[in-house]
């Protein structure tokens, strides 16, 4: 390595280095490498490149950047600090990985301002950013004027070679170079290690190419460690390419000024130590002590605070102009801005009635959508190649998202369930009031479980459509027949799981998964048709669970049932009500709103008194045993499934009124 000089540029880059080392070092946890090595390419694009507000992390038309390997989350604090963030002071800088502190061990967006997403787990962030520039595109398309750009930004995401590793990233750049996403533009560090070492050891292939086969525009920079000028300018060339996106291959060193631990797996995620970071000092010509600044680097780097405030006085004036030319456009797209469901969004979901047909949840589901769609023009989704299983088109709307149609709502996935739940958060955390939901299989929720966790951890108010929700599933056998699906989502905390019983229920779960815009929302929901219920109602699924049968006085037992399973609770306990005995019957579409309820209220519906209690679900009993106690059991399926038709299936592991019935005798 040759010493670096002291230029202003040299001290900005190095400032973002020594920041990196100082509070891995003070920490004694952390990721130094990275940072260090991506030092030139951070400077580059936030200082050259990135349109943003410091003074507004929020404004709507800011260029937005996501930073993939998010255990180089230093390279990000230090940006955020060094350009004026509030939210990331030298103190925070100071505290990194600390308990409360604004710096956590990986970029969080609910508790650092200027964190677009939180990139957890390797491939995460660019999948996400793949979901940015969708929302981008899509809002271009739809309220862009020939003579007005009103939104009008790029996504740039910083990536690393475990990010290319990681499938779900395969997954999401395939499609982004389908859609023909020219406003994403990632930078790959290329620096040729991961934590077993040098990444040859699994991992030789040729990124660059794969990229070009996906249909992405590429270039590499040979020098990342020095060469900032070539990395802004190969930035501003992608920007020119916008039939594709852009990778940019930049070669780096990891842990670039450490004279013994660079270009080492050593350095990836373990401080320097002192020793080492007084040598690393010595060669970047660096002569500050730990977490000091020179005052010119902060000048030079905070000139982002009056481009950024300039940036969004135009946009805002301009935006004034659009409200004025396009009243309609203007006043939607600053209704969604603002976070707001338009007026009467919901008037058109459906009730039903027991002489109503009954149907499968699914096909509810399909009703749903088609009633939510027109009213409510920022529900924007698909299906990961299941749109004729999960039914989740939206009735009346033609075509779909694509290179040359990118104002369509409906978006065609794949067979991309890792990638589909990535995206939907993406769409998300671009906070421009767009309301993502997509479908699938409930059992392969299991591809999606990483993301879904991340909807749930950052309050992403996200739509997962699940169908096929149990052993009715029939033929296609226990590899598609979810089991403990159900109740491992329901252990995921800040999830709303429904499981809706009828019609009612199903426009319920709708109702409250669009209103919920910080907690995601699984609907699990049948294949097989089952009848609407006299007591049911969209209103009562707000309260999780609730009576729809009950008796005179205390009742002697108490069934709790919910999708396809309340019916059979309601025809078994008319059997046992004739045999003398009194009998409630509770539906528990969301066992996470029943629990948020009053004790009071819990009481009313579950008393303590009555210990005999029967839960008829086609899932695992994992967790259903705090409701039933002692004196209760569990219909449920404690096994895999099987293959043959739904019904069978059902009326062999015990599913029937017959069973259920014999069952609720025994402990009677």
């Amino acid at each position: 390595m040759v010493a670096a000089s002291v230029s202003l540029e040299s001290l900005c880059v190095n400032s973002i280095r020594m920041l990196a080392v100082d509070a891995v070092n003070k920490s004694n946890s952390g990721h130094p490498g990275l940072p260090m090595g991506c030092a030139p390419m951070g400077y580059a694009l936030w200082q050259n490149i990135l349109n943003h507000n410091p003074n507004n992390p929020k404004w709507f038309n800011r260029d937005r950047f996501v930073l993939s390997a998010g255990h180089g989350c230093m390279l990000l604090y230090s940006l955020l600090h060094l350009t004026g963030y509030k939210s990331v002071s030298i103190d925070d800088i100071k505290e990194f990985r600390q308990w409360g502190s604004k710096t956590p061990g990986h970029p969080e967006t609910f508790e650092t301002e200027g964190v677009e997403v939180t990139a957890g787990p390797l491939g995460a962030g660019i999948s996400n950013a793949v979901g940015l520039a969708i929302a981008e595109t899509h809002l271009a398309a739809k309220f862009n004027k020939p003579d007005c750009n009103i939104v009008d930004h790029y996504t740039y995401v910083i990536m690393g070679d475990g990010c290319n590793q990681e499938g779900i990233a395969s997954e999401a750049c395939s499609l982004a170079g389908h859609l023909k996403l020219g406003k994403l533009i990632a930078l790959y560090d290329d620096n040729q290690i991961t934590i077993d070492g040098r990444t040859d050891v699994s991992f030789t292939e040729d990124v660059l190419k794969r990229y070009e086969a996906y249909g992405w525009h590429v270039q590499h920079v040979e020098d990342g460690n020095h060469d900032v000028k070539g990395i802004t300018e190969a930035i501003e060339k992608a920007k020119l390419i916008t039939d594709k996106p852009s990778i940019i291959k930049i070669s780096t060193t990891i842990g670039y000024g450490s004279p013994n631990k660079s270009d080492t797996a050593g350095i990836h995620g373990a401080a320097v130590g002192e020793e080492e970071a007084a040598l690393t000092r010595e060669f970047l010509n660096w002569e500050y002590p730990p977490f000091e600044i020179p005052d010119e680097v902060y000048a030079h780097f905070r000139k982002s605070i009056n481009k950024g405030e300039n940036l969004e006085k135009e946009w805002d004036s301009k935006f004034e102009e659009y409200q004025k030319k396009y009243p309609s456009e203007g006043a939607e797209l600053h209704r969604m801005l603002k976070g707001q469901l338009p007026e009467n969004w919901d008037s058109d979901l459906p009730s039903y009635t027991p002489d109503d047909k009954g149907l499968a949840t699914r096909k509810h589901s399909q009703i749903c959508l088609g009633a939510l769609g027109p009213n409510l023009p920022e529900l924007i989704g698909g299906s990961a190649d299941l749109t004729h299983s999960n039914y989740t088109d939206i009735k009346g709307e033609t075509g779909s998202f694509q290179p040359h149609s990118p104002e369509k709502r409906y978006l065609h996935f794949g067979v991309r369930e890792h990638a589909m739940a990535a995206v939907l958060n993406g769409i998300a955390y671009h906070n421009s009031g767009l309301i993502p939901y997509g479908g699938t299989f409930l059992v392969f929720a299991d591809y999606m479980r990483g993301s879904m966790r991340l909807s749930a951890l950052s309050e992403l108010g996200v739509i997962y459509v699940l169908t096929h929700d149990s052993i009715g599933v029939g033929e296609d056998g226990p590899t598609h027949q979810p089991i403990e699906t159900i109740p491992s989502l329901r252990a995921m905390p800040n999830m709303l799981v429904f499981r809706p019983g009828d019609g009612n229920e199903t426009s319920g779960a709708y109702k409250l998964a669009i209103q919920n815009r910080k907690r995601p929302s699984a609907l699990c929901l049948s294949r097989q048709g089952m009848p609407n219920q006299e007591n049911t109602s969209i209103e009562k699924v707000s309260l999780g669970g609730y009576i729809v049968s009950d008796c005179e006085g205390t009742p002697d037992l108490i069934f709790i049932g919910t999708g396809s399973e309340l019916n059979l609770c309601i025809e078994a306990s008319k059997e046992i009500s004739s045999l003398g005995k009194k009998i409630r019957v509770v539906s528990m579409p969301c066992l996470e709103l029943f629990e948020e309820q009053e004790e009071s209220y819990k009481e009313s519906v579950l008393p303590s008194s009555v210990k005999k209690r029967v839960v008829v679900e086609a899932a695992h009993s994992f967790g259903w045993h705090k409701y039933t106690g002692f004196d209760g059991i569990c219909i449920t399926m404690d096994r895999f499934g099987a293959s043959a038709p739904g019904g069978e299936c059902m009326k062999n592991f015990g599913f029937t009124v017959e069973n259920v019935v014999n069952k609720t005798k025994e402990i009677l």
